[in-house]
C-alpha cells in the first residue's frame, strides 16, 4: 500500500478548514489539523478525517505568536517527518479585528497583520524547509476584501489578506526551483465561515442578494466547495500552477458591481 501523504491545515477545527482537512483526507492525506481554543471542535474535524480513511493529530496554537507557529512545525516533523501540503487558514476571531478604519486600534490591527501576513511569512518557510519536489503551500484569502473598501469593518483583514497574497508571489518565485508550489484560494461568501459570526439580519441579507444573482450560481459557497479548490491544487497535475490566486466563488467575481443583477445574469 502507498504511504499516506501528510498535511497541515491551520484553522482546521471548524468550517473552512474542516471542509479543507476532509478532502484531503479523501486523497489520501493524514492531517495534523490546528486549533488555538477550540480543541472539542478540533477532536471532531480529527473523528472526520479518520472518517475518510486518514489519520492525524491535533496542534495548538494562536497564530498571532510567531513562537507558538514555530512549535507547530516542530509538532509536526517530529509526528509527519516531513510534510506534503501546508494550507495556511487560520485567523482570529472576528471581534479581534473587525473594526472599521476610523475606530480600529492598533492591537486589532496587529491581530489581522499578524495572524496573516507575518505568521504566513513564516510558516510558508517552515513548511518548505519540510517539503521536497511536489510540495503544496497554499494560503486561504479574501483577495475583493484587498481590493475594495467598501465593508468598512474588513479594513484591517483586508489588507492583511492583501499582504498574503503578495507574500504568495514572493515564495512562489523562491521555491520554483525546488518543485514547490504557492498558491491561495479565495473564497466568496461561504457558509460555516466568518459569515455566520454576523447579526442574523446581516446574514439573510447575504444569502438572499447572493440567491438573487450576484453569484451567478445562485447559492452561497460551503467548506466543501473549498475543500475542492484546494485539493485541485493539490493534486500532481496542478505542478504547472503557481503564484496566482484562484478565485473559488461561484463566478460573484465576474460580476459588475455598477449594473443591476437583474440585467446581467439575464
Amino acid at each position: 500500500m502507498a504511504q499516506r501523504k501528510r498535511a497541515l491545515v491551520t484553522g482546521s477545527s471548524r468550517g473552512i478548514g474542516r471542509g479543507i482537512a476532509s478532502q484531503l483526507a479523501e486523497d489520501g492525506f493524514d492531517v495534523a489539523v490546528h486549533y488555538y481554543q477550540n480543541k472539542a471542535a478540533a477532536e471532531e474535524s480529527l473523528a472526520a478525517i479518520r472518517s475518510r480513511g486518514g489519520d492525524g493529530f491535533l496542534v495548538q496554537a494562536d497564530v498571532r505568536d510567531m513562537e507558538q507557529v514555530s512549535n507547530v512545525f516542530r509538532t509536526v516533523k517530529d509526528k509527519f517527518g516531513a510534510l506534503d501540503v501546508y494550507v495556511a487558514n487560520a485567523r482570529p476571531e472576528t471581534p479581534e479585528f473587525f473594526y472599521p478604519p476610523l475606530d480600529i486600534t492598533p492591537g486589532q490591527w496587529d491581530a489581522a497583520m499578524e495572524s496573516q501576513g507575518k505568521a504566513f511569512l513564516i510558516s510558508a518557510r517552515e513548511a518548505a524547509a519540510m517539503m521536497s519536489k511536489g510540495g503544496r503551500i497554499v494560503a486561504i484569502t479574501y483577495a475583493t476584501g484587498g481590493r475594495t473598501g467598501g465593508l468598512l469593518p474588513w479594513v484591517a483583514m483586508g489588507c492583511a489578506k492583501a499582504t498574503m497574497e503578495s507574500l504568495v508571489r514572493y515564495f512562489a518565485v523562491g521555491l520554483a526551483g525546488q518543485g514547490i508550489t504557492v498558491n491561495a484560494i479565495s473564497p466568496g461568501w461561504t457558509e460555516d465561515s466568518v459569515m455566520n459570526s454576523l447579526p442574523e439580519a446581516a446574514q439573510d441579507l447575504i444569502r438572499n442578494w447572493h440567491r438573487r444573482g450576484w453569484t451567478p450560481m445562485k447559492r452561497l459557497g460551503t467548506p466543501g466547495d473549498i475543500g475542492n479548490a484546494v485539493s485541485l491544487l493539490c493534486s500532481e497535475k496542478a505542478a504547472w500552477i503557481t503564484g496566482q490566486v484562484i478565485f473559488a466563488d461561484g463566478g460573484a467575481s465576474l460580476m459588475s458591481p455598477e449594473t443591476p443583477t437583474e440585467i446581467q445574469i439575464g
